[in-house]
């Protein structure tokens, strides 16, 4: 048998694997605060006599595309796009503090302030922020939260956390959608960070990039089948010559 299906094994198994990411990236083109996956894969050469000029190709360690995603002004008083860098902080089901782009809130009957997948959102302070009933609620620059009741003035109820990742601790996407820390420790709040009210941010993914890149994934996957099915006959074609000959 032929060695060689190993490795065209892997190289199907990594274009199976980079037609899926970009095929969930397609279908997120239009999900706000999306950030387009990343597949990486490094090739290794086989060690061994008769064998280095066979390459696997194993996935390496993959992230996501940090771009911002365009602007998308709303007018709504409870929409607001992070600037920079910034994220803003919510408490995952797991009840682990977690990262998110999508800036699109609302008011729980509760009257807590949440996420559209109705995750509480986290002020500066790290807990949940509660609204007043019946209050109309905005947002300032700098995350602070207003809440004004009919006939009385306006009060601030809490500053929303915005927190921005550093080099030494990144985050990295879970399986439910929000963003982590590698470390696994919350990020402190960013007093700088501000957010754009009335907004919300878009999908950083490139729809047509995509589509390209699932049409070379595509091929290449065809390629790596054209090589085994070759191993194959090649296969076949020897035992044959043995038989002859025995």
């Amino acid at each position: 048998m032929d060695r060689i299906i190993y490795t065209s094994m892997t190289g199907a198994n990594a274009a199976a694997h980079r037609q899926a990411v970009l095929s969930n990236n397609l279908a997120n083109a239009s999900t706000n605060g999306f950030r387009a996956e990343m597949s990486t894969f490094r090739a290794v050469p086989l060690q061994g006599d008769g064998s280095k000029t066979r390459v696997f190709a194993l996935e390496a360690t993959s992230g996501y595309d940090d771009k911002p995603g365009p602007v998308q002004r709303t007018g709504r008083d409870l929409d607001a796009m992070a600037m920079g860098n910034a994220w803003f902080a919510v408490q995952g089901l797991d009840g682990i503090e977690a990262y998110t782009r999508a800036g699109m809130f609302e008011v729980s009957p509760q009257g807590q302030l949440l996420t559209p997948s109705g995750l509480p959102v986290l002020s500066d302070g790290g807990a949940p922020i509660d609204v007043p009933p019946g209050s109309a609620v905005t947002l300032g620059s700098d995350g602070t939260v207003t809440a004004k009741t009919a006939g009385q003035p306006a009060q601030t109820i809490g500053r929303l956390k915005l927190a921005t990742p550093t080099p030494e601790d990144r985050l990295q996407r879970g399986g439910d959608g929000l963003f982590r820390t590698t470390s696994g420790d919350p990020m402190p709040n960013d007093a700088n960070a501000r957010l754009l009210a009335g907004a919300v941010e878009g999908s950083n993914v490139n729809a047509v990039e995509s589509m390209v890149g699932m049409i070379a994934a595509s091929r290449q996957f065809e390629q790596q089948m054209k090589l085994l099915q070759t191993a194959e006959t090649n296969d076949k074609n020897a035992s044959q010559l043995l038989s002859i000959n025995g």
